[in-house]
């Protein structure tokens, strides 16, 4: 894919998540169940870095069940991260959000996590969990989202692990309707990449999104060329439970 269309498709979700920011937000008042049985998995005083972080909602989930490491949010989306920044049970010592476009993400950009005072803390330089929850799949151009990966390779911890989730779109007849032909803004199908869909939304108005629709055998390859081995993977969500694609990955040894 043209770097130019790349930059395009960028500035759609851009553009989408500034005008429709409180009409998403309005659907992401609580965990997806995929996302509960992850955290089900951590301890409580891990650093976690999460990227997409959006309204805030890990973030207030974690303080709920009294997540005593750092936390720190990441998202490009400034009136997100401003509800998110704002949210009364997001006021806590331990928790951050920087406004950063994760197409951008250098390591040098991310601050090595700053422990809560806590006897079971261990302090370490990277992170322990880096999060990716539904945000993967917006990251246009194959090339980008290597680089991504690659990034957050640098970022976590040697032991730590990369808990990611990708919206299986395809898995409902309802939301595949919602599939758009590209000519909408411009393009056609030759721009783009096998998996690129440009999908619309239809609450306060109509709004339009690209979305890129992960396979297994694609993740695997990218986890692999990345550096990394998946530990778990398991499908959630909405209708049958198999809106969304999670997986745990950890540094290849």
């Amino acid at each position: 894919m043209k770097p130019s269309v790349c930059e395009r498709l960028i500035q759609l979700n851009r553009r989408f998540y500034e005008q429709f920011s409180a009409e998403f937000s309005a659907t992401r008042r609580r965990l997806q169940p995929g996302v509960s049985r992850v955290l089900d998995t951590l301890h409580g005083n891990e650093s976690i870095l999460d990227l997409g972080c959006g309204n805030g909602e890990l973030a207030r989930a974690l303080l709920h069940r009294g997540h005593r490491g750092p936390y720190l949010g990441l998202d490009f989306s400034r009136p997100l991260l401003s509800e998110a920044q704002l949210a009364p049970d997001t006021q806590a010592p331990i928790v951050t959000f920087l406004q950063i476009d994760l197409t951008r993400l250098t390591p040098d950009q991310i601050p090595p996590p700053l422990f809560h005072p806590d006897p079971t803390s261990v302090s370490r330089s990277a992170w322990m969990v880096i999060t990716c929850f539904a945000t993967l799949h917006h990251i246009p151009c194959q090339t980008w989202r290597f680089q991504l990966l690659q990034t957050i390779h640098a970022l976590l911890a040697d032991d730590g692990r990369f808990l990611l989730s990708n919206w299986q779109f395809l898995n409902s007849a309802r939301l595949r309707q919602r599939i758009q032909p590209w000519e909408r803004i411009g393009l056609t199908a030759d721009d783009v990449e096998p998996g690129d869909y440009l999908l619309d939304w239809r609450r306060g108005g109509e709004g339009l999104r690209y979305v890129h629709h992960f396979t297994e055998q694609e993740l695997a390859a990218l986890a692999q060329a990345a550096g990394f081995t998946i530990l778990d993977s398991f499908y959630s969500d909405g209708e049958g439970g198999r809106l969304s694609l999670y997986q745990t990955w950890t540094k290849r040894r």
